[in-house]
């Protein structure tokens, strides 16, 4: 019987704990008796035959290292049916039966195209954003929280030695996970996310005007990326109130950064699951958390799920920052 080979690749943006899902992958798969190989450049690096065998040494002291040791790209030439055969070929050439792709939805739809062509492909859900409807967290999720929430807090101290109004901006895309929970830490006097309709009157000047009568000067507003405008929003708060205000964009410096131990010890956990999948033989599957629990779920229906908001979440950080 021919030693089973498996490969592993990380697509879209980077994201803290990446390393530690390689990690596993590859030992794991090592200690099965596999042959793992490390695809670089994400699925370029399948077009393109950037391809390397791993061994154990090979993921030494990665774990706590951010962004992706193989590297990562997006592709658009993957979308196509012609690259995607090409790539199975490719994978065949090799002996290559499965792959484990780290990334988010649209690695995840190249993964099940992967599939359809007759490549396991199993996902593992990456980005800092938690904007993957079929898991409840994403590794890299926690890290990117614990930067802004550090960046924050710095933030504040200007804040509150000017009798400012600090306006920050923080990653996400579309989903506000990193801006609700950032602002519950940091006692944010309002946070703005796309998720939820707002009144830029009722919700950030009414806000920091009760809070201005319970003796505060100094105040600090979370506004997701996907909401935007913090420029803007700092220039009326100048204007409608007579208050400095100041905008951050905290930007690329989230997805940057050693992880924590969450994002080590979830992407390990992943990693180590979606190994276990291929050697079973089983493809067209995402890894996910679940109620707190590791399992997987059919790649179809992960992708149709849509992602739910936590709004009572919500509704605690407007009743605690006050």
């Amino acid at each position: 019987m021919s030693q089973k080979s498996i490969a592993v690749l990380t697509s879209g943006g980077d994201a803290p704990g990446m390393n530690a899902a390689v990690r596993a992958v590859v030992r794991a798969g090592i200690n099965r008796g596999m042959r793992v190989f490390g695809i670089y450049r994400g699925y370029n690096g399948l077009l393109n035959g950037d391809i390397q065998e791993m061994n154990l040494r090979s993921v030494s002291d990665i774990i706590g290292n951010g962004g992706t040791m193989l590297y990562t790209a997006r592709s658009e030439e993957f979308k196509k049916k012609e690259a995607q055969e090409r790539a199975a070929d490719f994978c065949r050439s090799r002996g290559i039966e499965g792959v484990v792709v780290i990334g988010g939805d649209g690695s995840f739809r190249g993964a099940r195209a992967l599939t359809a062509a007759g490549i396991n492909c199993i996902g593992v859900p990456g980005t800092i954003d938690n904007d993957i409807a079929c898991s409840e967290y994403t590794v890299g999720f926690d890290t990117a929280m614990n930067t802004a929430l550090e960046m924050v807090d710095r933030i504040r101290d200007t804040a509150q030695s000017h009798d400012r109004c600090s306006i920050v901006e923080v990653m996400g895309r579309r989903c506000g996970d990193i801006a609700l929970q950032t602002g519950i830490a940091t006692g944010a006097t309002a946070i703005l996310v796309p998720e939820i309709e707002y009144n830029i009157e009722r919700d950030v000047i009414e806000r920091i005007i009760n809070t201005q009568k319970t003796g505060k000067k100094h105040f600090v507003i979370v506004v997701a990326e996907g909401v935007g405008g913090v420029r803007d929003l700092a220039k009326y708060i100048e204007q409608r109130l007579g208050i400095e205000a100041r905008a951050t964009v905290l930007g690329h410096v989230q997805r940057g950064g050693s992880p924590t131990v969450r994002d080590r010890v979830v992407a390990s956990q992943m990693g180590y699951e979606a190994v276990s999948l291929l050697d079973k033989g089983i493809g067209n599957r995402v890894v996910v958390m679940r109620d707190g629990k590791i399992t997987n779920l059919d790649i179809n229906e992960a992708l149709d799920m849509e992602r739910v908001f936590d709004k009572k979440l919500y509704k605690i950080a407007m009743s605690v920052s006050i």
